[in-house]
């Protein structure tokens, strides 16, 4: 689950800086270009992309009064983790298991000053995965570029375009500093995302398991368009930075072969327009889960399983 990364600025989906370098070399890797938000704060992004009501029937209230993806996956016999860079699963983890490594603990290198990067949500994954007793699924919930403060988002590594923004005052900088800052954290994203899926081959051929990562942001960001910044803007009103989000699949071989999933035909819907609606869907469709909360109508999958 990433955090307040816009599609506008991924060169996956047409940017001119190259802030996915990593992600464009990735064998197998399908992106989606055109998804849009549920909402335009995690507050409430997170919560409704977890739930079965989609944008147009969400209410906080009623999410929290029914069971979400993580509770359909657990009775499905799933094992699940919650992990944790960022300010908690706003309910959604609530009967998971959770991890917090948003604060430091000693001198761990992916952690700086009174936070830690989003590395930190890797560290023992592979021995997580190769001691499960079940089938997994892990959340890593990202820092990722969260504002105002872009330039703590990511290593001094990734500050390739500049000058940038440091501070949290955006009146003391200029627009063109700002789009620096948060362009290098998207850098740093694709950076966290190639990682991921390395990982995950690397476990697939070595512990032959069946593998994959789903990514999508939680909503986007204004980086000064009509003198706007920031997000949260209601949702009838908000600009399309602030709703039109990333999302990316990986796959490994053995887990498209285990679950039959035609990739020609998935990567063929690349293109078409897509929300945070699909994810509880497409979620239960991937890994084949058999309950009648499914909607294939929203399943990404259901068209493109094998002999289904």
């Amino acid at each position: 689950v990433g955090e307040t990364a816009r599609a506008a600025n991924f060169s996956l989906d047409g940017y001119g800086r190259d802030t996915n370098p990593l992600l464009a070399r990735q064998a197998g890797l399908i992106n989606f270009s055109r998804v849009s938000s549920c909402g335009t704060a995690t507050a409430v992004s997170v919560p409704c992309v977890f739930s079965a009501f989609g944008r147009n029937d969400y209410s906080q209230s009623k999410a929290a009064s029914q069971e979400g993806l993580l509770d359909v996956l657990t009775h499905a016999g799933f094992a699940v983790l919650w992990r944790d860079n960022n300010s908690g699963c706003k309910g959604v983890c609530k009967r998971v298991q959770y991890e917090d490594l948003s604060r430091p603990d000693g001198k761990n290198v992916h952690c700086s000053g009174d936070e830690c990067y989003d590395e930190r949500l890797l560290e023992g994954l592979p021995d997580l995965l190769a001691n499960s007793s079940k089938d997994l699924v892990v959340v890593l919930h990202q820092k990722g570029s969260h504002g105002p403060a872009y330039a703590s988002r990511y290593p001094q590594g990734f500050g390739r375009f500049g000058p940038v923004c440091a501070s949290n005052d955006f009146d003391t900088c200029s627009r063109d500093s700002i789009r620096a800052a948060y362009d290098n954290t998207i850098l740093y994203t694709d950076y966290f995302l190639s990682k991921t899926i390395d990982g995950l081959r690397a476990i697939a051929a070595a512990q032959d398991a069946d593998t994959a990562m789903l990514y999508f942001s939680d909503h986007g960001e204004s980086l000064g368009e009509n003198n706007v910044y920031l997000h949260g803007a209601p949702y009838l009103f908000a600009p399309r930075e602030q709703t039109e989000v990333p999302m990316m699949l990986w796959m490994s071989d053995s887990f498209s072969d285990r679950f039959r999933i035609d990739r020609r035909c998935l990567a063929a819907r690349r293109n078409e327009p897509l929300s945070h609606d699909n994810v509880f869907h497409s979620v239960l469709g991937m890994l084949d889960v058999n309950t009648a909360v499914l909607n294939p109508r929203l399943d990404l999958f259901h068209a493109c399983v094998r002999g289904a």
